[in-house]
C-alpha cells in the first residue's frame, strides 16, 4: 500500500489509507465508538475515514495509530505521510466552482480503475461525448447556468476524455440503450457528429461498445444506469457509482458489486455484438 503509485489522486489515497486503519483497528479489537471517543469524534466518523468519504487530520491519524498500538516511528511515519497526500487536491480541484463534493469522490475513482463498465439508457456517456452533444447535456442539466460556466463543465468532461485516448489507457466498456443513439440531442447535425464519433471511439483497441436494441425487449437492468469501476491495485475493492440529480450512491459490498456484475453481464448478452456496432451506427447515421 506504500508504494502504490500515486495515480487517482486524494480519494483512492484516503481509500487506501482508510481500510490500513480499519485492519489496525479490528486487529486490535477495538470498536468504532472507541475510535471516535480516542479523536474527540463519532463512530460515523471512523466509518467515513475507513471508507476514505473524508479528508484526514494528520493528529487525527497519529492518535489512532497510538491506539492501535502502532509507536515505531518507522512504521508510523509512511503512513502519517500518506494522510498528508491524501489531503492534496486533485487536478479537478480547479474546476470546484462547477464541481459538486459528491462527484469528485468518483473523479478520483475514474482516474485510478483500470476498466470501466458502464451502462447508460438516455444519454451518451461522458467520456465518449463530442463537446457540442456534452454542451447540449449540460444545458439540459443546468438550464440556468451561464455560457461561461457552461463552457467550464464541458472542459471538465473534455479533461477526463483524455485519458482513454492516451499511453497506457484503461479499459472502457460501455453498454447504450438504443433509445441512445436514436435521440436526437442537440439536434441533428450535433447527433451525427456524436455518432460517427462513436463509430471513431468503437474502433480503440482499449474501448468495447455495445447497442441493445429495442428488439432485445425488457432485460436485467431495467432500474437505470450505472457504472462499475475495476482497480488493478489488490487493495481496491470493486465500486458500482449510481449517480442521481444532487447526489450519488458508492456500492462496494461485495453482495451489492456482484448483483450488478450479474446485470452487466446479462446485458453484454442481450445486446448486439461489439463487431456489429459500427454497422447499427452506420444504419442510424442514414435514417437521420
Amino acid at each position: 500500500m506504500i508504494d502504490y503509485p500515486r495515480r487517482g489522486g486524494p480519494t483512492v489515497l484516503r481509500i487506501l489509507l482508510g481500510a490500513q486503519l480499519r485492519r489496525l483497528r479490528e486487529s486490535r479489537g477495538i470498536s468504532t465508538e472507541q475510535a471516535g471517543y480516542e479523536i474527540r469524534g463519532s463512530h460515523s466518523k471512523i466509518s467515513r475515514m475507513e471508507l476514505g468519504r473524508v479528508g484526514f487530520k494528520e493528529r487525527d491519524v497519529s492518535d489512532l495509530l497510538t491506539l492501535y498500538g502502532v509507536n515505531d516511528v518507522e512504521e508510523r511515519a509512511p503512513l502519517l505521510e500518506l494522510a498528508k497526500e491524501a489531503n492534496t487536491p486533485g487536478w479537478w480541484h480547479r474546476y470546484g466552482d462547477v464541481l459538486p463534493s459528491w462527484f469528485e469522490v468518483y473523479l478520483g475513482l475514474e482516474e485510478a480503475a483500470s476498466l470501466l463498465r458502464t451502462y447508460e439508457l438516455q444519454f451518451v456517456p461522458g467520456l465518449l461525448q463530442t463537446e457540442d452533444y456534452a454542451h447540449a447535456v449540460v444545458r439540459l442539466g443546468y438550464s440556468d447556468a451561464s455560457d461561461e460556466e457552461v463552457e467550464r463543465r464541458v472542459q471538465l468532461r473534455t479533461t477526463r476524455q483524455r485519458r482513454f485516448t492516451s499511453p497506457g489507457a484503461p479499459t472502457l466498456w460501455a453498454v447504450l440503450d438504443e433509445a441512445v443513439v436514436r435521440r436526437p440531442l442537440g439536434g441533428r447535425d450535433v447527433m451525427r457528429r456524436q455518432l460517427e464519433h462513436l463509430i471513431a471511439m468503437s474502433e480503440l483497441p482499449n474501448v468495447t461498445l455495445q447497442i441493445v436494441p429495442f428488439g432485445a425487449g425488457g432485460h436485467a437492468a431495467a432500474g437505470g444506469p450505472f457504472t462499475i469501476l475495476r482497480f488493478a491495485e489488490p487493495g481496491l475493492s470493486d465500486v458500482v457509482y449510481l449517480e442521481q440529480l444532487t447526489s450519488a450512491l458508492y456500492l462496494d459490498k461485495p453482495t451489492d458489486v456482484d448483483t450488478y456484475m450479474r446485470a452487466m453481464n446479462n446485458l453484454c448478452i442481450t445486446a448486439a455484438r461489439p463487431d456489429d456496432t459500427a454497422r447499427l451506427l452506420t444504419g442510424i447515421l442514414k435514417e437521420l
